[in-house]
């Protein structure tokens, strides 16, 4: 069986990070499965998604790590053809990735203790995102 839902956000963008892990929880128990898979995808180029600890200090810390790694204000050829000033965005979102899989066991996601479910939005400027969840199992 594939069960899917989206999860709407609207973000302010800059590297604004949403925990997802309650939307993706309910979209799990909706959808019945008891073992599986759940697969969380963002369309677009500008965001991603992954894992974290969702507290103050790695939310903190988190956008200040791609800033060491892809800095924002060095010189992008997307920024020259474009003149959008977000190729530092592309690279970042293309860096941590647009999809995430979590197992399912006893109808519950296999994360972690402290591990969340979080979207990262590395554009500079806001966006409504439509975030795919895609449950598959039984």
């Amino acid at each position: 069986m594939i069960f899917s839902e989206y999860v709407n956000i609207n973000t302010g963008g800059k590297n604004e990070i949403v925990d997802i892990t309650g939307d993706v929880r309910s979209i799990l128990k909706n959808s019945g499965v008891s073992a599986g898979s759940i697969l969380v995808f963002v369309p677009g180029a500008t965001g991603a998604v992954t894992t974290i600890e969702f507290e103050p200090g790695l939310v903190r810390d988190f956008p200040e790590l791609m800033e060491r790694l892809i800095p924002e204000n060095i010189t992008y050829l997307h920024n020259e053809t474009w003149h959008d000033g977000n190729g530092h965005s592309h690279l970042r979102a293309s860096l941590i990735g647009p999809s995430l899989t979590i197992p399912v066991i006893d109808a519950e996601p296999v994360l972690g203790t402290w591990q969340q479910i979080i979207f990262l939005e590395f554009d500079n400027k806001p966006h409504s995102r439509k975030i795919v969840v895609q449950v598959s199992g039984e």
